[in-house]
């Protein structure tokens, strides 16, 4: 790096520390004349900087704001703060979107010097922001990447852990990245599948840019947030089972939108589709969502089993029987005397 641009440095640097500098304290620090002073803030101007100059005896320089962001000297704690500050923004939801932080955060990290980096990591293992519950561990490299996936709509391959330890290779379209309760969500298009998929993103490892970029498919935000609502509800349950219905997969698909993911097709007319809740209660609910008129069968183990059948007899006879004769009308009689 040349004298000339070393020198430019340091002057912005110390234009960034204080509102305003005079010219002859400028030249001692640097160790310059004031006219080599002047120098360096021309080219700093042609850089894109604003910097007000005021002449007389009183007068220096400042640095203003300018209609575009500029370069930024960061001294390393501004930059471990910032990082930290980033974090928390994009776990606190405090943007619009998550992906702005993670992409602003995967910057910053990516210029940082390794021992600051690890400062980055121990202070944000340390600092637990208000209101947010610890969940999974996830890699803010990982986080990175995907967030500069989704900004450049670029396709990235990665390994996948389901909830049951099955490992597969993904190749996806990534779309959105969201904070829900204690997880981290990845909603892309899935290539092999074709069709939306969301991914636990502490079950990822090993991201890789393709460099294949693609146009990014239509979706409304309330889309996005269904799609991140069933995710969340999509762990194991106390009560699960499996609903085999006469539908092929694509008509149950069609019927039943965002919640029919986990479907499968069983073969070219029927349609095998995960049901659970936290007791058999919740998952009669699920069943109800089936269609009207459209036959399946369950194989919801024991005892809930018996528990629902019980339940439906006694809402049967109850349907079976006669209704029960109406309330009487209980009515104030008056007596009045001539």
């Amino acid at each position: 790096m040349s004298d000339a641009t070393t020198r430019a440095l340091s002057l912005l640097n110390l234009l960034q520390t204080h509102r305003h500098w005079p010219g002859t304290e400028l030249a001692a620090r640097l160790g310059v004349t004031e006219r080599t002073v002047r120098r360096d803030v021309e080219r700093l101007r042609d850089l894109g900087y604003r910097i007000e100059s005021t002449p007389g005896i009183a007068g220096g320089y400042r640095l203003e704001a300018g209609s575009a962001v500029p370069p930024l000297l960061l001294t390393d704690e501004e930059a471990v703060a910032m990082a930290i500050g980033l974090r928390v923004a994009a776990s606190q939801r405090l943007v619009s979107g998550p992906e702005t932080t993670l992409t602003a955060l995967a910057k910053l990290e990516q210029v940082l010097p390794a021992p600051l980096r690890r400062r980055v990591n121990a202070l944000a293992d340390a600092v637990q922001p208000a209101g947010i519950q610890s969940g999974a561990a996830v890699s803010s490299e990982v986080l990175g990447e995907l967030a500069l996936a989704i900004r450049d709509h670029e396709r990235v391959r990665f390994d996948y852990t389901s909830m049951t330890g099955a490992e597969t290779r993904r190749r996806v379209e990534p779309h959105a990245l969201a904070p829900a309760d204690r997880h981290w969500y990845l909603l892309c298009w899935d290539l092999e599948r074709d069709d939306w998929r969301t991914f636990r993103v502490d079950r990822l490892a090993r991201v890789e840019h393709t460099r294949v970029l693609f146009e990014p498919r239509p979706l409304t935000p309330e889309e996005i947030e269904g799609f991140i609502l069933v995710a969340r509800s999509w762990t194991r349950q106390p009560v699960e089972a499996d609903a085999v219905i006469d539908l092929p997969f694509a008509v149950m698909k069609e019927h039943f939108g965002i919640w029919g993911q986990g479907a499968t097709e069983e073969d070219a007319t029927h349609t095998r589709w995960p049901v659970g809740g936290a007791d058999f209660r919740e998952t009669m609910y699920g069943l109800s969502w089936i269609p009207t008129g459209v036959d399946y069968t369950t194989d919801l183990a024991e005892p809930s089993r018996s528990e629902l059948r019980e339940v439906l007899e006694r809402m049967l006879r109850a349907l079976d029987a006669p209704p029960p004769p109406p309330a009487r009308s209980m009515t104030s009689q008056h007596t009045v005397t001539p």
